[in-house]
């Protein structure tokens, strides 16, 4: 979750009477239609009006356009504005914001570029242009950005928050929360420093701070479906599956189309061996995305659970159909076909796992249970022995050997 982009307001003209109150009203940035109103009037009264003035007028109805959602109109004033005043960094800074709202990165960065250079101070410019960088995957130059940002305004606390998150992306967590705790020291009320952070502490594991991270963010934003989603989900991995259910609840409530929310409510529903509820869960998820492989794959689970083996196995298909690298799908689909009495096309499926995951010591148990019953003695012994190997534990592969007469 990023800090929203920051819109620059450019006008600053002089007049009195009924102008004053034309360029008071397109300079506020309280109410959309009055400075609609005030630009438009000034950009109509043509050449004599200033070109600076004009160019101003074109920017903050431009900014108008984009909080309409017109993104198009708004370039288009910028265009204008830009044409009047080639000097005016924060045609090119909105212009930029514009670009990226419209997914076009490379014209957001030059016009943030250009905004840098005709304003160096501008720590907004750098800061939005960072994130774009981050977008794009390119992490290093994102920080740069973000370091010039905060070099120039030591208490820029979304500068810390975006920095932040292109840490973890980096997968440097330390610095992330680092980040993101200046961001909270500076701007306690920050909703997305606290999300933020709560996401780089279940990623270390520390699952408590994590959940009172989001707790933080949703007392802030109780609106916020993906702090309930995200604490939801992190009370599932400490196996509090009942308050992950009310917290996917929530998310749920807030977002009826979100589709993670279902698949993991889907997902403690099953932990709690309410197999039916899993199953609804896992269904509305693959009816709202239905190109989710991992959705496919856990309703086959529950349904292999409940002895429906058809069922299972046509979830497991699709799952590889979606995915042909889905290893998990290949082995559990190698369980049912184990449990129908299809060997061999338990061991092709348990081949596949191993050949796209040479250390699964899980497949190499399976299909050693597998050679066994299919009366391969030698076979499974060796297959129990690399699941050893791969897992010294594994007290199953241990007990195998023994019972089939050899020393683990």
């Amino acid at each position: 979750m990023i800090r929203p982009l920051v819109l620059a307001f450019a006008l600053t003209l002089c007049a009195t009477g009924a102008w004053a109150d034309r360029y008071s009203d397109c300079n506020q940035d309280k109410d959309d239609e009055r400075r609609m109103r005030g630009c438009t009037q000034i950009i109509e009264h043509g050449k004599r009006e200033s070109q600076k003035n004009r160019a101003s007028a074109y920017v903050n109805r431009g900014i108008t356009y984009k909080n309409k959602g017109e993104v198009d109109r708004a370039i288009a004033d910028y265009d204008e504005a830009i044409a009047l005043d080639p000097e005016n960094a924060k045609a090119y800074y909105n212009r930029g914001n514009a670009y990226d709202e419209k997914g076009d990165y490379d014209r957001a960065i030059a016009n943030f570029t250009k905004a840098i250079t005709l304003n160096p101070n501008d720590a907004y410019a750098y800061t939005n242009r960072g994130i774009i960088y981050k977008n794009k995957g390119e992490v290093d130059r994102a920080i740069a950005d973000y370091d010039k940002a905060i070099a120039l305004n030591p208490n820029y606390a979304s500068a810390y928050n975006n920095r932040g998150i292109t840490y973890k992306n980096k997968g440097e967590v330390d610095r992330a929360i680092a980040d993101y705790t200046k961001a909270i020291a500076l701007n306690p009320k920050s909703a997305f420093a606290h999300y933020n952070r709560g996401l780089a502490y279940r990623k270390k594991g520390d699952y408590d701070r994590a959940i009172a991270d989001y707790a933080k963010a949703i007392a802030l934003r109780p609106k916020d479906a993906d702090a309930y989603y995200n604490r939801g989900y992190t009370y599932r991995k400490k196996g509090e599956y009942d308050r992950a259910i009310a917290d996917f609840d929530k998310a749920i409530a807030l977002n009826p189309n979100y589709a993670n929310a279902y698949y993991n409510r889907g997902i403690a529903y099953r932990k709690k061996d309410e197999y039916d509820r899993a199953i609804a869960d896992y269904t509305k998820a693959i009816t709202l995305n239905p190109n989710y492989a991992s959705a496919y794959n856990n309703r086959g689970i529950v349904y292999h659970k409940q002895s429906e083996f058809d069922r299972a196995i046509a979830d497991f298909d699709k799952a590889i159909a979606l995915n042909p690298n889905y290893a998990s799908a290949y082995n559990n689909r190698g369980v049912v076909y184990y449990d129908r009495g299809e060997v061999d096309r338990a061991i092709a499926d348990y081949d596949k796992v191993i050949a796209l995951n040479p250390k699964d010591a899980d497949a190499y148990y399976n299909r050693g249970h597998t050679y066994e019953k299919k009366g391969d003695k030698d076979q499974a012994i060796a297959d129990f022995r690399k699941a050893l190997e791969i897992n010294a534990s594994d007290q199953g592969a241990k007990n195998n050997l023994k019972r089939l007469g050899v020393t683990p």
